[in-house]
This record gives C-alpha cells, structure tokens and sequence, in this order.
C-alpha cells in the first residue's frame, strides 16, 4: 500500500483551512452556541420572496442548475447597468477567488495584500504556488498607496483590497480608490472586494466602468441578502476577464434552487432596505454594549463591528476564549495590531441582549491573573 503521489506544491502546504466553522466549535465543546455572532452571517435572514423561491426550484432540483447562469446575469447586469458578459456568476465570492487565482497565479507569481486582511484569497494564492506580499493596514484601514506600491516593488500580478474591508469594518470613499488606481502598475489586476458594499455609506462603491481591464469587482449574496448558505457570488469585470472564467470554471457548480433564491432577492430590493435597518440598528447597540464595558466600537460600513479591547491579541483571545464557554461564538483578526479587537456579527436583540450578558464576566475572566 502507497499514498497518491502528491505534488511537491501539495505537500508543502499545510493542512489547513482558512476559517474554523462554529459547527467545528461546537462539537468540540459539545454544546450549540446560544448567539452565532462570529462568521459576519446576515442573521436577520434572505428575502421571503427569495426563501419561496428556493423551495419552489426544490421541485426541479433533479436537473443540474443552468451552466450559464443567463437569467441572474441578466438581472445583475440590468440592475448594474452593465452588460451580461460584464457579469460571472459563482459559487460565492471564495469560489471567484480561486478560478481567478487559477487563471492568473502560477508557482513563484507574486500578489500583494494587506496583513490580517481577508485570508481565504491568501489560501487560493498558496495553493497554485504564488508568492505573497503584504503591507501594514494604516489606521485600521486597508491603504492603497501602500498595496499598489508594493505591487510596484515585487512585479505583482494581482493586488487584493476589500472596500469595506474584513476584518475590521473600515472603508474608503470609492472616488479616493479611484484616483488611487492611477499609481496602480501596469499589468497588475486590481482585485476589489466589495462583499459588504451594500451595507456601507452611499459613495463607497467604486465608480469604476466595468469595461476598466485594470479591475476586477467581486460581490455577493452571501452579507446583505441573508443567503451565506446559499453560496451565491458574482464579478464584475472587462468581458476579456469575464469569457477566460469558462476556461477554468466548474460551469455546474451553481445549483437551481440557490439561482433561483438570488434573482428573487435582487428584485426584493424593499427586504434589503428592511435589512439594511436592521444591521444599522445593530451597530448601534453593539456600539453601546461596547461603551457600557469601556471598549470602543470601531466606526464600520460592515453587518459586524470590531471592538478594541485596548490591550493586545492575547488578551482578546482570552475575552474570545471566555465569551465562547458563555455559548457566545465571535472571531478576532489574526494579524497584529488589528488583533488587539474581537469581532461581532450584527445580530437581533435578543442574540445582542446575550451577548451584553456575557461581556462584563468575559472581560473579568481575561483581566484575571492566570
């Protein structure tokens, strides 16, 4: 008996995932969370008009899911004001990021990012073999005269910034991203993710033409349409871009009932304003919860909030560490100095109502002496 002979790119990696799931959690402490308040998961939940939607497809779901995805392309690109072969459709903004990686990145490609951001593009590049680079967030800001010129430095391919950016809820206005862009280098495709755009001030959306080959937009279904499980993604893009996607995509990987839910969310545009409240509300009593315990609440254009716990990352690890036996599941960044905060999902009163309960005991198990 042999093992597969894995490539020596395989075997230098490491066996590991990006996120460690609240089910994963769970069933290592052998009980359910009370407040699921940590994967940035739109708790308020999809349109019903998109819920109705997906139960109905269940009926069809015997045929695969239509390889073209034509009638949500159509609908995004009306809705954007583009053209469908503006427009790709896949399975999540994650699932974008590796068919994009894929086309680009081969072993010893370089890419630019900032430290602690998004780390799930970071994963795709490391598994085709490319070469990462990161600059300091500025401000808790991700800064784009820093990414573009590091991306100028090393001769990257691919720059990564998120607009509003995860971790920590910050943004930039779209026209400053813009006028960014002229120091972007030549050849270097700038990857935007705007997953969270929805939920951020009017003015944060880069007003970019989707014919720009210097750009690459991403967005989502997952945040402010409530349909996470749903893994529902797109790309905005030149049609060059967007037609090399067939090359390397699984053209059946987008199911029927999740097709369906998404066109039927995209025309619900009263639910997401319905929602949009919501997540503002929540950011306002997660603002408070936080000022009532003397942490601060970070401003974010996001459906989460960063809270500074004004120490460093060990000591939010153990506020973390401490909410989570309270059945409270949250996440932190990973990166110093962002990893001096704890990060948590806007949620309802009553997950919000839990997690003020068990704040002020969390702070006093991290503040003990060990």
């Amino acid at each position: 008996m042999t093992d597969p002979r894995y490539t020596p790119l395989a075997l230098s990696l490491p066996s590991t995932v990006p996120f460690v799931g609240p089910e994963t959690q769970e069933r290592a402490r052998g009980a359910r969370f009370s407040a699921r308040l940590g994967a940035n998961e739109n708790v308020f939940g999809p349109s019903p008009k998109a819920i109705a939607a997906m139960q109905a497809a269940t009926a069809d779901i015997w045929m695969y899911g239509d390889p073209e995805n034509h009638d949500l392309r159509q609908a995004l690109a009306a809705h954007h004001g583009v053209t469908p072969d503006n427009i790709m459709v896949g399975e999540g903004i994650d699932g974008l990021l590796g068919y994009l990686v894929r086309l680009l990145i081969s072993p010893g490609d370089t890419v630019v990012t900032s430290l602690g951001a998004y780390p799930t593009f970071n994963y795709h590049v490391s598994g085709f073999g490319g070469t990462i680079h990161t600059v300091p967030y500025v401000d808790d800001h991700e800064d784009p005269a820093s990414l573009f010129a590091k991306a100028a430095e090393v001769g990257a391919k691919i720059v990564y910034l998120a607009n509003p950016d995860n971790p920590m809820g910050s943004w930039h206005r779209g026209e400053d991203i813009v006028a960014a862009m002229e120091h972007l280098p030549k050849g270097c495709l700038l990857l935007l993710d705007e997953a969270y755009v929805e939920c951020a001030p009017k003015g944060t959306a880069a007003p970019v033409d989707a014919d720009d080959p210097r750009v690459i937009r991403m967005r989502t279904f997952s945040k402010a349409y409530g349909m996470a499980g749903a893994r529902v993604g797109y790309a905005l893009a030149a049609p060059g871009l967007i037609l090399a996607f067939n090359k390397v995509r699984n053209h059946f990987g987008m199911n029927r009932a999740a097709q369906a839910g998404a066109l039927a969310a995209l025309q619900d545009q009263h639910w997401l304003a319905h929602v949009l409240d919501q997540i503002s509300i929540a950011r306002s009593r997660i603002t408070e919860i936080a000022t009532a315990n003397g942490l601060t609440a970070l401003p974010s254009a996001t459906n989460f909030v960063a809270l500074d716990c004004k120490s460093d990352g060990v000591f939010a690890k153990r506020v973390l560490e401490a909410l989570s036996r309270q059945g409270i599941f949250m996440r932190m960044p990973y990166a110093d100095p962002q990893n001096r905060c704890i990060r948590i999902s806007c949620g309802p009163q009553n997950d919000l109502d839990a997690f003020a309960a068990a704040l002020p005991l969390a702070l006093r198990s991290a503040q003990a002496p060990e």
